[in-house]
């Protein structure tokens, strides 16, 4: 990527960490719609069905998979937003580098992940949580759960982009639900009926915090799982990133 395009890329970057300033309510239930479903899982629906020793060992590495999946009505939105408005069209007559709107939102949404994933395990401490396999291990479960969420966050720009309208955003935003529930976040595949475990094995999200278990420690947890957690979000990427950036290209035609 050229000088050009990185400096276009930060300046849509920074356009995108205004909307914060702009919109801060947006943000706060973006960090705070997690910590609720921790608390939930882990205190008020209970679970852990399979689960071997503390079951918040279990839940929280499955949360912060969990949590990289869901959220993405936020992108969604703007990209559409920006298309119904006419904004990409003012952008376009700019001399400006091909797709550096979308790195920009893209750059924004991760750095709202990270902020994320600091919150929920800021949360899991205070209750009582800490993860093993010290600080390597914990750079190394950050870094694939980010990355399961770049490859997320390309579909729902995708996604997005074939929506065209913020209307339907809700509508497609639901195809991600699925993905996010029949997975092995709240309880083992074990414990699920074969049919329904085997297609939970098979989950990306359940190879990502099957993963990460395995790198803070949890009993249980199975290291081959690491490999599929790269391999998984590498594959999503190679598909629709370039599906994103082809149909972002046929808009300026």
């Amino acid at each position: 990527m050229s000088v050009h395009a990185l400096t276009d890329s930060w300046t849509m970057t920074r356009r995108e960490l205004a909307r914060w300033q702009r919109q801060p309510v947006q943000l706060a239930v973006g960090l705070v719609f997690p910590v609720m479903l921790l608390l939930m899982f882990g205190y008020l629906v209970g679970g852990g069905r399979g689960v071997a020793g503390d079951y918040r060992d279990y839940l929280i590495p499955g949360m912060l998979a969990l949590t990289m999946a869901f959220g993405l009505e936020g992108t969604m939105i703007a990209v559409t937003q920006d298309l119904d408005k006419g904004v990409i069209d003012r952008f376009r007559s700019m001399p400006m580098a091909n797709g550096a709107v979308l790195v920009g939102r893209s750059a924004a949404d991760m750095l709202q992940s990270v902020l994320t994933l600091l919150v929920l395990i800021a949360v899991g401490a205070a209750l009582g949580w800490r993860p093993g396999g010290g600080p390597a291990a914990l750079l190394g479960a950050l870094g694939l759960l980010l990355l399961f969420r770049f490859a997320m966050l390309w579909i729902g720009i995708h996604l997005a982009l074939v929506a065209g309208r913020p209307e339907l955003v809700q509508a497609v935003q639901i195809l991600v639900w699925p993905v996010g529930f029949l997975s092995n976040a709240f309880a083992t595949p074990g414990s699920m009926p074969g049919w329904l475990g085997t297609a939970v094995e098979w989950n990306p999200l359940s190879h990502t915090a099957t993963a990460v278990r395995h790198l803070f420690g949890v009993p249980g947890a199975e290291s081959g799982h690491v490999g599929w957690a790269i391999l998984w979000p590498l594959a999503l990427l190679a598909v629709f990133f370039p599906l994103a950036v082809r149909g972002f290209a046929r808009l300026s035609r």
